[in-house]
């Protein structure tokens, strides 16, 4: 089990990959972060399901998983900037974090019609087309 808090993400997506790399070039968090697909799922206690279906922030040495704007408010609140950490705890609040859930549903559902978005991303995992060897 990590000692970090992980942030899982879905590592077929350019879109996801794309944002999660900016973020933690920018954020420089103090997390894992890593596809999902790379995980062990089950020592962090988070099934394939949950983690194809929204972004997922497990603490560490608990059962608590929080999933989509939440995660990224977690992730923000992780940060080495202050202000990160404010706009992280400011997600969590209502009404923001009503607007939150709203942009991050949005984005999510779209996210094969954005830069680096493909058709595959529209698809559950087990539906995308398995990569092949061409060796």
């Amino acid at each position: 089990m990590a000692e970090r808090p992980t942030l899982l993400y879905d590592g077929d997506c350019g879109f996801c990959t794309t944002a999660v790399n900016t973020a933690v070039r920018l954020l420089d968090p103090d997390a894992v972060v890593t596809p999902w697909q790379f995980a062990n799922l089950n020592a962090l206690g988070i099934t394939a399901e949950r983690a194809d279906r929204e972004v997922p922030w497990i603490e560490p040495g608990t059962a608590v998983v929080h999933g989509g704007a939440d995660a990224v408010a977690h992730l923000l609140k992780q940060c080495p900037r202050r202000s990160w950490q404010l706009a992280g705890q400011a997600m969590t609040l209502p009404p923001v974090s009503w607007t939150a859930r709203l942009v991050y549903r949005v984005v999510a559902v779209n996210r094969h019609r954005l830069p680096g978005g493909t058709a595959a991303c529209s698809l559950p995992a087990h539906l995308r087309p398995a990569t092949r060897d061409t060796d």
